[in-house]
């Protein structure tokens, strides 16, 4: 899949001090490049409200994505309890 970062994104990203979560943040993003579609990919859940919005969870984190045609755009890396409130 083609993989597209928003600039919120990789600012929530460079925020993260803690290694093991941005190895394994790392580790989900290329299996998103390598799959043929979202179904293959573990700890995805669609967002409710949104028609084409998911969540990966990864820890105490979650990566929310929009899933359009064969197109991933990053949008977030927050906390659990943020995802709702910052997601958009």
């Amino acid at each position: 899949m083609k993989i597209l970062y928003l600039r919120q994104a990789l600012k929530d990203v460079n925020k993260i001090k803690n290694d093991k979560l941005k190895s394994k943040l790392l580790d989900v993003v290329n299996d998103l490049k390598l799959a043929e579609s979202l179904s293959e990919i573990k700890n995805v859940k669609s967002m409710s409200g949104h028609s084409d919005a998911y969540r990966i969870r990864i820890g105490d984190y979650r990566l929310g994505i929009y899933y359009y045609e064969d197109r991933v755009t990053i949008a977030r890396f927050v906390k659990r309890k943020d995802i709702y409130k910052l997601f958009a």
